[in-house]
């Protein structure tokens, strides 16, 4: 089987294809047949030696894959060959079989894409757990999402609408806005071309905003946090910028504001029941049409090192996915 791997820390220039001996499955696992993998900044960070999970060198990026059952270990129940199957891998979905613990592999619903499955989990997942768990999010409140046309902002979006928030999306073009617009943003802003702040309180009667859902970082992070309501809540969802902004700690002394770090691997960790029952919620919503996933730009496994070079440099808009050649 094919697989990419990452021989050295560096650029995606320096992965490398191979073919390699399949997987078998031990005790408690199947081998899924990948026909898509998802692509995220993750996967970036490892390649680069920058993730705070550092892989053993060689490796092979990937969190996120869908596809079929082909081979079954001792000691499983309730799964058969060509079932189709998403999982959060973690590590090693750029190949075309991966390996995991039966309990891992869930069911794809009726109708849903092996593309869509393997970029969905992750990212809406994510969102999910922040907007519900940390922020506890409230119908009529306000969010502002940053970074919104990429994969966690479009997430962060479409969720926070099917809360029943009020979403405010900011991007960095109009095209990325219309996306936004699409997945029921209900406020746009061009983040280029405006003061965040005072665009911010217009938009608001001067009141400000409930929650702001920040996957970027970065230069525009002061001037939102500037426009928290009193008890606001500020989640950092990722950092997709080398300039990790300073915090301004006066401010949220003086609106008895919160900063709330999300980090979805050890909230899955650490409470597997709960992240499983988010899942279904969200799996739920989607079956429901009240949550419409975009479907992701695809990339053929050998590009892999382009579709994240790609992804480094701000050119990806929503999601994308390395595709089998089935």
């Amino acid at each position: 089987m094919k697989v990419v791997l990452c021989t050295r820390f560096g650029s995606p220039d320096q992965l490398i294809v191979k073919e390699t001996q399949a997987p078998e499955p031990g005790h408690g696992e199947v081998v899924i047949a990948v026909h898509a993998s998802g692509i995220g900044l993750p996967d970036a960070l490892m390649v680069q030696g920058k993730s705070h999970v550092v892989p053993t060198l060689p490796f092979s990026p990937g969190c996120e894959v869908a596809g079929v059952i082909v081979r079954i270990g001792a000691g499983v129940s309730g799964r058969s060959v060509g079932e189709r199957v998403f999982a959060y891998v973690g590590v090693g979905g750029y190949a075309e079989e991966v390996c995991i613990e039966a309990s891992r592999a869930l069911p794809i619903p009726s109708g849903m894409s092996f593309e869509i499955a393997a970029s969905f989990a992750l990212a809406h997942a994510t969102a999910y757990h922040a907007l519900k768990d940390r922020a506890g999010l409230l119908a009529g409140e306000t969010v502002v999402v940053l970074g919104a046309a990429g994969g966690l902002g479009l997430a962060g979006v479409g969720i926070a609408k099917a809360m029943g928030a009020r979403v405010i999306a900011c991007a960095s073009s109009d095209e990325r806005l219309e996306l936004c617009r699409q997945q029921g943003a209900d406020e746009l802003i061009n983040y280029q071309s405006v003061q965040l702040r005072l665009k911010l309180l217009s938009l608001t009667d001067g009141a400000g905003v409930d929650v702001v859902f920040d996957p970027v970082g970065g230069a525009y992070s002061e001037s939102v946090m500037r426009s928290l309501v009193c008890g606001g809540r500020y989640l950092v969802v990722g950092l997709a910028t080398d300039n990790i902004p300073n915090v301004p700690l006066n401010l949220l002394l003086s609106k008895g504001a919160s900063i709330l770090g999300v980090s979805y691997d050890i909230f899955s960790a650490r409470s597997a029941a709960h992240s499983t029952a988010n899942l279904d919620e969200l799996l739920g919503w989607q079956a429901q049409g009240a949550l419409i996933p975009k479907v992701p730009i695809s990339y053929a496994l050998e590009d892999a090192d382009v579709a994240l070079d790609a992804l480094l440099r701000r050119e990806i808009v929503g999601k994308a996915v390395l595709v089998m050649n089935r």
